[in-house]
């Protein structure tokens, strides 16, 4: 269970709302019909993969979380159920289920069953001020994309169902039975045929969004239950599965601190620069806004943003009205404070960010986004708004806190002195011929190609591998940089230190895109970026340090899908002339077949077979020996153990190559992943290796 800030939520908070506000079927509003969204599904929810079969979740949620953000509803239970159903329960008003005007359907039936039909529309007082999800949208576009539908409303002492398949409805809205609850349960189950990588949620992936969701939604109860392996059982009469006990995987937050809290969640394995979250809450404007920060003694920025409790990982206006206001701001206190000399220049937009942790949230009720996944806000009202709250409240948050004014001008000044040290070594190290191409590292093998779509950069480890991956590779498309050892671990480090390591030196050089303020995607030579290193602790940890690298200063590269870790094989296997390769145990004894058990004796044991296995049961004992003599199994330790010809067949020939694509699906997580296996803080690093041992595959 999560811990949570402070009492538990009273249950139906909707009863008290209900007299200020009716939500009934006058409040529905219908814009247009559903069809399009099985033809196109990528243009509603951004992809029918992982992260599209995600969003299913997070549009019926949203529903649940407006009614908690209008003050209606407290209490939202998310299950995953057997046979990959979804279920949705919330204590709010109920979907609205009387006659529709327009369509002469349930408004139930018009919410779920056509695009663009919801309570969001209207702008009036009975139905949304301000909202995330859609109602009509994600409900009706849920339903379209889900094999199977249910919906059961708990309105005025009655339970309405309806069902529906692919989108229609099966019959029409009834009432089924009595009831005390007032909410709303939505199930469904999405299509496989749409979701052809699998219908199965990511359940860290749903914890991680909904703990986000109850820091956002202050005194909102979120809980979440993964019941995929209970017992199927009849669930239309039961409110929230929690109350079952069911043992299964079950976590609940609640959080009254808001942002506050959620800063203290981000920063928990850092080193604060200062006491104080910095907070502000200006809840009835026209546009809401909400931000909370603090300074770390890290130098890489964490900014979070949020509209109509959305997650932006693109930013956005509320974004830029932040960051002018912060520059703005810490440069006048710090002139006033006598800080910052009149001999130094002001900060710059780089220098205030430097190592903060921030968030940023603001609600209003005609938002616009960039695109229908809603990764960047568009809305320009949000950007005034958060730079006049947010700047008056920071200008007062630094008189009324002067030591924590002083420590947060202090540490942007360090970034600032560092910014020049940087733009020293860059001037130096990364000059623009070398940026260009005409200059690079003696290291690298380069190609002949110069067409950057065709051209790959190997990394491999060790002079060995350089030696036999230049030999074996094909010169008019791959290149190859060898590193020696283990590269710096840049996690805490600057720029003029990192710039002054010759293997990052080089690397960045071979890449061409330069790094820091001047980086630039366009310049990549290689779009194609493999890193091979040895299948061993060492190699691990050497590929952990250039994901580290390339995570914080080239981050762009992996979100292009141009990094890809090598899969190099774990055997060679020589039956007779017959020449295999195996890239694990399994594929191993696959290969090997009835003389799996053979070969493991006659490689160990070193004599024939004591026992006969079962398939070779019958079979003379002189032709099960001579069989296992043709068997020879060789592990591979290392790239540099193979030659050319094997290093080329096996991990460089793009015809029978098995590489991995490095992704980042969840940047906050990754971020926190890499704080903890990468920073100073060594308790936090031994609880997650202790946590996580069980899942490691040791090659021992």
């Amino acid at each position: 269970m999560a811990k949570t800030d402070a009492k538990e939520p009273k249950k139906a908070a909707s009863k008290a709302a209900k007299s200020s506000n009716e939500y009934d079927a006058s409040s529905i509003t219908v814009l247009e019909g559903l069809e399009p969204v099985r033809k196109r599904p990528g243009m509603y929810i951004g992809t029918t993969g992982p992260d599209g079969l995600h969003h299913l979740v997070t549009e019926i949620f949203d529903n649940s979380r407006d009614e908690a953000m209008g003050g209606f509803a407290n209490d939202i239970e998310v299950a995953l159920l057997p046979d990959n159903y979804v279920r949705v329960v919330d204590n709010g008003r109920g979907i609205p289920v009387g006659i529709h005007p327009k369509t002469k359907v349930s408004a139930l039936e018009t919410i779920m069953t056509t695009l663009h039909a919801g309570g969001k529309f209207g702008g009036d007082a009975s139905g949304y001020k301000v909202s995330g999800g859609l109602h009509g949208v994600g409900a009706s576009v849920v339903n379209a994309l889900s094999e199977h539908t249910k919906v059961l409303v708990h309105k005025d002492g009655s339970v309405h169902m309806q069902e529906y398949e692919i989108g229609k409805a099966k019959a029409k809205t009834k009432i089924i039975g009595k009831t005390t609850h007032q909410g709303s349960i939505v199930m469904f189950k999405p299509d496989a045929t749409i979701f052809k990588d699998g219908i199965t949620q990511n359940w860290d992936k749903i914890i991680s969004h909904m703990r986000q969701q109850a820091y956002l939604v202050k005194g909102t109860r979120i809980s979440i239950l993964d019941a995929r392996n209970a017992e199927k059982k009849d669930l239309d009469n039961v409110w929230y599965l929690r109350e079952l006990g069911l043992e299964v995987p079950s976590m609940s937050f609640f959080f009254e601190g808001g942002l506050r809290s959620l800063i203290g969640f981000y920063n928990k394995h850092q080193t604060p620069a200062h006491k104080n979250i910095f907070y502000v809450d200006q809840p009835d404007a026209d546009v809401a806004v909400e931000v909370a920060f603090q300074y770390t003694d890290d130098i890489t920025p964490r900014l979070m943003a949020f509209a109509n409790n959305i997650y932006n990982p693109e930013h956005g206006t509320h974004v830029t009205g932040f960051k002018t206001a912060l520059t703005r701001t810490l440069n006048t206190y710090g002139r006033s404070a006598g800080i910052l000399k009149e001999s130094e220049e002001n900060f710059t937009g780089d220098d205030v960010l430097e190592g903060i942790t921030a968030v940023i949230s603001v609600k209003m009720p005609e938002i616009q986004f960039e695109g229908q996944t809603k990764g960047k806000l568009g809305s320009v009202e949000a950007q005034g708004a958060v730079a006049s709250v947010f700047g008056s409240a920071l200008s007062s948050f630094l008189e009324e806190n002067p030591d924590d004014g002083r420590a947060i001008v202090n540490k942007v000044l360090l970034a600032l002195k560092a910014r020049k040290a940087a733009k020293a070594a860059k001037d130096s190290v990364l000059r623009k011929g070398a940026l260009e191409g005409m200059t690079l590292p003696g290291k690298l093998a380069d190609c002949q190609s110069k067409s950057a779509e065709e051209s790959e950069l190997f990394i491999v480890e060790g002079d060995s591998a350089g030696g036999s991956a230049k030999m074996g590779r094909d010169r008019r498309t791959q290149a190859i940089l060898p590193l020696r050892g283990k590269i710096l671990n840049i996690e805490r480090a600057r720029l003029d230190k990192m710039l002054a390591s010759e293997q990052i030196k080089n690397l960045v050089i071979a890449l061409g895109t330069a790094i820091g303020d001047i980086f630039d995607i366009t310049k990549l030579r290689y779009h194609t970026v493999i890193i091979a290193t040895d299948a061993d602790v060492d190699g691990a940890h050497i590929r952990t340090l250039l994901l580290t690298l390339l995570y914080r200063h080239f981050r762009p590269v992996i979100d292009g899908g141009f990094i890809y870790i090598a899969q190099p094989p774990l055997y060679k296997i020589k039956r007779g002339k017959e020449v295999h390769y195996a890239y694990s145990d399994e594929e191993k004894f696959r290969i090997l077949g009835k003389d799996a058990e053979l070969a493991v004796n006659a490689a160990e044991e070193g004599e024939e077979p004591t026992e006969l296995p079962e398939e070779a049961e019958g079979e003379a004992p002189e032709i099960v020996a001579k069989r296992a003599a043709k068997i020879s199994i060789q592990r591979y330790k290392g790239l540099g153990e193979m030659n050319p010809s094997e290093l080329w067949e096996t991990t460089m020939d793009p015809a029978n190559r098995v590489l991995k694509r490095i992704s980042v699906d969840d940047a906050a997580e990754a971020d926190r992943i890499f704080d903890i296996l990468m920073g100073t803080d060594v308790p936090s690093r031994k609880s997650f290796i202790q946590s996580n041992a069980k899942l490691a595959n040791l090659d021992v």
